[in-house]
């Protein structure tokens, strides 16, 4: 651990740079007195001019600087697509030059053939989001789920994006993508990168946004630059505790007026799970007895994922669009061993509780999309669009459980299955207004959406079950609709912008358990108000303070009452009683250089539903429950920088320091009320390392550290991420070969514990993050098109 986080310091301090004896320092500028950033600096050999000695990439204001120069001459040349080369003969003697402003004269043709090696991503700071530019950089080549790892603030989680110790909400080109995170993951693995042109980290959506949710991390993708047609073919092996497959193929086709996109994907996987969990339970203070359970899960699954796009132009200000997405996971198998040894407090072995259970899932999820858009010549835009999303869910668990004493034999035994249904239709219509008013730009939306859910489970031969839990067979019904309205106005004046929003929901709800003859109903409106500031001292220093009220919904899954058990004492249970929650956000903004980026922020999410675990210290139960918060609040400071350390060298490091707490009412401590806090830190460093003369070879590197966060009543401990990896074009960029090896050192899975009062339990969660990858994608066709690839997606399917 010492080694891994040794490295971690130095790659977060790579700004610390060595006393060089030589140096060479001056400034870009274009015919126009604007700084040129990203220009390729190079030093050549005076004796043959073609020899390079030493290169730099401009920054963003345009200037240079390199070191460690031997005493002697060399010929300067400065390239940059539109504009001709610089060349200059420099002569270096002891000492530092300083070269006079160099001025770059635009070419008369576009030099498209010249390719910038290690151009650094460009990052701008706009009043209500940070922009992060990624198009013709080194982060476009793979996927777009490796690069929102990357995004400044971006925490992967052991598949779970966060911004802030906060899930965060993915958007394609200003739409919602709503998918389990498995899902997600998967959904961005298979979409090339080469498509994305900017990725916006928005921690406090305006008002346009749905209300719901925490950050935003929105992808634009290019935009189509001629007629054609483009395809590609490609698969990924993984090598883990189990083999891994992935195949897929997109087509796209662009006419005159028509685009099509269809895709397809199939994942057949095994994997392996395995949770090492303790439970000490406690009567009077004392350690009464000691509970240690070994769970091992396997899945087997075969995902099916299917896409269609149509985009048709009805002039050349209109446009009709459609979507479709199908998710299809048949015959999921999930095999459950589950052995607990439970021990006196002497620590002897009293007896062994052995359980194995059997899940067999299907879920089909189809959604589609239908929208008009109309651009008017000043800038506006109008648009509607309806939507519809069909989910389904079978599943059926058989338990087998045997109780043994310290000898092997059987003291009893108890078997129980179950039939689980659930079905969910959602259906959305929106209208979006945008108008330029001189110089400021106004917006004006509207979204009606309604969520029908019908879930209903049986317990079959669940006798003793029964004695032990009561009314286990439920059906429960949950019905909500939701009005939302809103406006927002933005301007900008020479060195001020500002951005004001107002958002209001009106929400009816109703969730009702047939068997118990309970119905629970609610309706509430409520404002969110967004509001945003930036000065701009200069060029190089701007200050930005926001805020936005949001609120959170609890999942349709925490609202079932239904309880799913690992074995007879250990279950998860939902609750119909959970209400929404506001939240409050403040953030500010100092940004150096448009490179450097400080955030000072402060979130408080109020009475947040969550999952909190307790423990039954008289019955020998262990179950997590939903519930909400009494509080949940958090502050930290935020610091990004990225620098092209030389040619080859691009590397970027983000670094969080922060304070997370959440109050809640302890159920199995006489009700007493709970304070859990942690102060943590997270940081990390990737690196990308351009191999070859012409970029055909890069290799990458990525390190990650989080220290101790919360999860509802849980603390997690500290974890350590390095992984490394290898991507290779070839055949003038038709096909691509990748090499990675993920969590390295398998130190990703880490142990979360909840340990106040008469509360002591904790479990270590191990999956398969360490693996080898294999991948290779071929293009054919005229794949250099960009495509009208997007996700349908709507704020309500994300709690599915």
């Amino acid at each position: 651990m010492g080694n891994r986080l040794c490295l971690l310091t130095i790659l977060c301090l790579f700004f610390s740079y060595s006393y060089s004896q030589n140096s060479l320092e001056g400034k870009i500028i274009n015919e126009k007195d604007e700084p040129v950033a990203y220009a390729n600096v190079i030093l050549l050999n005076a004796e043959d001019s073609t020899s390079v000695y030493k290169g730099v990439v401009s920054e963003e204001d345009g200037s240079f600087f390199v070191e460690n120069l031997d005493d002697q001459n060399y010929v300067l040349k400065i390239t940059f697509i539109g504009y001709e080369d610089y060349l200059e003969k420099i002569k270096l003697s002891h000492g530092r030059t300083n070269l006079k402003t160099i001025t770059l004269k635009e070419a008369s043709d576009a030099l498209d053939e010249i390719t910038v090696n290690a151009r650094k991503p460009k990052i701008t700071k706009e009043v209500d989001r940070l922009v992060f530019d990624v198009a013709n950089s080194n982060l476009s080549s793979g996927n777009t789920w490796d690069v929102l790892r990357k995004a400044p603030g971006v925490i992967d989680n052991q598949g779970q994006l966060m911004v802030r110790n906060t899930s965060v909400q993915v958007y394609l080109n200003d739409h919602k993508i709503y998918l389990s995170s498995s899902e997600l993951k998967s959904l961005l693995e298979g979409y090339s990168a080469e498509n994305i042109e900017t990725i916006e980290i928005i921690t406090n959506p305006p008002a346009k946004y749905d209300a719901e949710g925490g950050a935003i991390l929105n992808i634009h993708t290019s935009k189509a630059i001629s007629a054609g047609y483009k395809g590609s073919l490609e698969g990924t092996y993984t090598q883990s505790i189990y083999p891994k497959f992935k195949i897929g193929t997109s087509h796209y086709f662009q006419g005159d007026r028509l685009n099509i996109f269809a895709n397809y994907s199939f994942n057949p996987k095994k994997d392996y799970k395995k949770d090492e969990t303790y439970i000490n339970f406690i009567r009077n203070g004392n350690l009464f007895s000691r509970w240690d359970t070994d769970f091992v899960k396997e899945t087997t699954s075969q995902a099916h994922n299917a896409n269609a796009i149509v985009d048709y132009e009805l002039s050349e200000n209109s446009t009709l669009n459609f979507s479709l997405n199908a998710n299809f996971s048949p015959d999921q198998e999930f095999d459950n061993d589950v052995t607990t040894e439970i021990r006196n407090s002497q620590r002897q072995l009293d007896s062994t509780l052995i359980t194995s259970s059997r899940v067999l899932t299907d879920i089909n999820n189809i959604a589609l999309n239908l929208g008009y858009t109309i651009s008017f010549e000043n800038g506006g835009e109008f648009s509607v669009k309806g939507h519809y999303t069909k989910f389904e869910q079978d599943r059926d668990q058989q338990v087998f459980s045997e109780y043994r004493d310290p000898s092997g034999n059987i003291l009893n035994t108890n078997d129980f299955a179950t039939s689980a249904r659930q079905n969910i239709d959602i259906y959305t219509a929106q209208a979006d207004f945008s108008t330029n008013i001189g110089s400021s730009s106004f917006n004006l939306g509207s979204k009606f959406s309604g969520i029908e859910s019908n879930s209903k489970i049986d317990y079959l031969n669940a006798a003793e079950l029964q004695e032990l839990y009561d009314n286990l067979s439920d059906n429960f019904l949950y019905h909500e609709k939701i009005y939302a309205f809103y406006s927002s106005l933005s301007h900008d004046w020479e060195k001020w912008s500002a951005k004001v929003g107002l958002r209001g929901e009106y929400t009816d709800r109703q969730g009702e358990s047939v068997v118990l003859d309970k119905i629970n109903n609610r309706e509430y409106f409520e404002l969110f108000p967004t509001a945003y500031l930036q000065y701009r001292v200069s060029e190089d220093h701007s200050f930005t303070l926001d805020y936005s009220r949001r609120i959170n919904r609890p999942r349709y899954e925490s609202l079932n009452p239904f309880r799913y058990f690992l074995n007879e004492t250990n279950y998860n249970a939902g609750n119909p009683n959970l209400v929404a929650s506001i939240s409050n956000n403040f953030n500010l903004n100092y940004t150096l250089k448009n490179s450097w980026f400080f955030d000072f922020y402060y979130k408080d999410h109020g009475n947040s539903p969550e999952t909190l675990v307790f423990q039954d210290n008289q019955n020998l139960t262990l179950r997590n429950v939903s519930q909400n918060l009494l509080g949940s609040e958090g502050y930290g400071l935020d610091i990004f920088h990225s620098q092209s350390l030389t040619r080859w060298w691009y590397i970027q490091a983000f670094t969080s320091l922060f304070h997370e707490q959440n109050t809640f009412i302890a159920v199995e401590s006489n009700n007493a009320e709970v304070t859990r806090e942690v102060d943590g830190i997270q940081a990390y460093a990737y690196n990308i390392f351009t191999l070859s003369k012409d970029g055909s070879f890069e290799g990458n590197m990525f390190v990650q550290y989080v220290s101790d966060f919360l999860s509802g009543s849980y603390k997690l401990e500290p974890m350590t991420t390095v992984s490394v990896g290898l991507r290779k074009t070839l055949w003038n960029k038709r096909a691509e070969l990748t090499l990675n090896l993920n969590d390295i050192f398998n130190t990703t899975n880490t142990r979360l514990t909840s340990d106040y009062l008469n509360q002591s339990n904790s479990f270590y969660s191990f999956s398969e993050n360490r693996n080898v990858q294999l991948g290779f994608k071929y293009n054919f066709g005229n794949f250099r098109l960009s495509d009208n690839e997007r996700t349908i997606e709507e704020a309500e399917r994300e709690r599915l």
